[in-house]
Order: structure tokens, then sequence, then C-alpha cells
């Protein structure tokens, strides 16, 4: 059986190229060529992942009242304009959940719309399911709405007491 010697310097070489992509801290740096460099490029590798903020995906949106963080919003499809999301007013457009307002926004301003990742919000229970409001508009809450005329609108799950993973489902109509 023939046995090869390792490519050290291009699985060093390879590790540099990612961190380097990435923005990651080579405290570590110039790496030998050898197992310790090895080594030290693939601890360095290992300390930089925290340095990654969740990914956050969104657009922006001129708003058509006045919206607060963290509301929950729906765009209206009249003329694609975002407002606080409701699960109380028998509209399935209005509790169509696009997001999350990312600050707070007066009247047609500009205000961006978190899709997809983590929310910072607080009082929040980990592990728990939340649901669009049925009693405040733009608001979320553990428990989904039951009433007649109210749409269940589940928006997403508590991460943390303080990281809100958002995963907005399409709302579900209560006759």
């Amino acid at each position: 059986m023939a046995s090869y010697e390792p490519n050290l310097e291009g699985a060093i070489s390879a590790l540099v190229d990612l961190m380097t992509a990435n923005g990651f801290t080579m405290t570590r740096s110039p790496y030998s060529p050898n197992y310790r460099g090895l080594v030290d490029a693939v601890v360095d590798l290992k300390e930089g992942f925290p340095t990654f903020s969740p990914i956050r995906v969104g657009f922006d949106a001129t708003t058509f009242e006045a919206v607060s963080d963290k509301d929950a919003l729906y765009m209206r499809s009249a003329d694609g304009q975002v407002g606080k999301a409701t699960a109380s007013s028998g509209s399935s457009e209005a509790a169509n959940v696009v997001g999350f307002a990312d600050s707070s926004k007066g009247s047609s301003e500009t205000v961006k719309v978190v899709v997809v990742g983590i929310k910072t919000m607080s009082g929040l229970d980990a592990g728990d399911l939340y649901y669009l409001s049925p009693t405040t508009a733009g608001a979320i809450t553990t428990t989904a709405p039951s009433g007649s005329g109210q749409a269940v609108t589940r928006v997403g799950e508590a991460a943390t007491a303080t990281d809100f993973s958002i995963q907005v489902e399409p709302p579900i109509l209560l006759v």
C-alpha cells in the first residue's frame, strides 16, 4: 500500500483563504508549514466562528402607519406598503405577517422588514412558540388565537429569553 505525504501547506493555505474571506482574526499567523502550523490555523478558525453574527434577511418598505421596533408587519396588496399585522380583523391579509420591523418609523417612512433570522426582543420564554396577537396590532403572544373571525399566524420561536427566531407561517382564519 502506498503512503502519501500530507499536503500541510495546501491545507493551511485553504484555511487562511477561508479565514481571510470571512474576516477572522488570525492571532497565530504566520503559520509554520508543519503540523503545528496546521493546528494553529485550525484553532484560529475555531475561535473565529463566534464572531459571526446571525444571518438576517429583510427588505425595505414604506409604512402606511407608524410602526415600532419589533412589530409584526403585513403588506397591503393595494399599494405594497406595510403596517402592523393583526389576528383579529377577520382579514387574512392583515394576518399575513411578512416580517418584523427592525426600527421604529412614522407613517410614510422607510422601514427594514426582517423576514428570516434572529430578532432581539425582551421577555421571551425560550422554547415557546409565538403567534400574532388577536388583541394588540403588531404584537406577538404565546397563546394562539381561538375566536371566530380571528387568524392563527405562527410567527416564530424564542431561542433564548432575548433571541427570537423568525419562522412565519401563513394565517389560518378561524370560522
